[in-house]
């Protein structure tokens, strides 16, 4: 039996009839068409399907949609725009830190997460908080560095000297 529940993504407000045992996951991609996050395992271990629920990174596949309702939701492409990314997106693209790009969005995700509540993280932090993003084509070390240059330049943007 599909259920009403409102939804805010991407700080607009959403109404969709969907079954309550459908997940946000699910919902985002099928419903509303943001495919940014991805399914990859279903079961929470590899982060491809990571957004940020009030502020906090989240695996999707693991929250079902009435979960969500009355939350802030925002996913990769509510970050920034074509003409105006947001400088993780940014970096990720200058530092070569995107090869496949299946887990790109949700690294992206957890990153913005992380620099939003820490944003001095320092290099072991930053790897501390994309532990469960799951990249099968890098070592790793490009990502790192793109958010260590995206953290730089958000706090250039605060503190404009």
């Amino acid at each position: 039996m599909k259920q009403r529940i409102e939804l805010n993504v991407n700080g607009k407000n959403y109404e969709v009839f969907v079954e309550p045992w459908r997940t946000l996951l699910e919902v985002l991609r099928e419903e509303l068409h943001l495919t940014g996050a991805k399914m990859g395992c279903d079961d929470g271990n590899c982060g491809a399907c990571t957004v940020a629920i009030d502020g906090k990174a989240i695996k999707s596949c693991l929250m079902l949609v009435p979960q969500a309702k009355g939350k802030k939701i925002l996913t990769v492409e509510g970050l920034g725009s074509e003409e105006n990314l947001h400088p993780l997106q940014q970096a990720f693209i200058d530092h070569f830190a995107v090869q496949c790009g299946f887990c790109t969005p949700g690294m992206i995700m957890s990153a913005k997460a992380l620099l939003d509540e820490k944003p001095d993280a320092t290099e072991e932090e930053i790897r501390r908080g994309l532990h469960g993003n799951i990249c099968r084509c890098t070592g790793y070390v490009k990502i790192v560095e793109a958010v260590e240059a995206a953290r730089d330049k958000l706090a250039q943007k605060s503190n404009p000297l």
